[in-house]
């Protein structure tokens, strides 16, 4: 019965080391899948929101003022046709 315990005891100290090296090679595969997505996404030209929204402000911007001079030069060859 002693000898039973015994290799119980070492498979389940066997068991218990594989998870450990099982969860440390997780943790590796994680670390190295991060690394290597941030290395893509850096390697991209992406802007950030603020780039894109100030982008996206600026061009409002000039779409209104052409809307205006597009009006101003209607007007002016109206009274030119006149």
């Amino acid at each position: 019965m002693q000898t039973r315990n015994k290799i119980l005891d070492d498979i389940s100290q066997l068991m218990t080391n594989a998870m450990g090296v099982a969860q440390g090679a997780r943790e590796e595969a994680e670390t190295a899948m991060k690394s290597l997505l941030d290395r893509w996404l850096a390697d991209r030209d992406f802007v950030t929101r603020e780039e894109f929204d100030a982008v996206r402000a600026m061009a409002q911007k000039a779409r209104e003022e052409n809307a205006a001079l597009e009006a101003r030069i209607a007007e002016l060859e109206a009274k030119l046709g006149d």
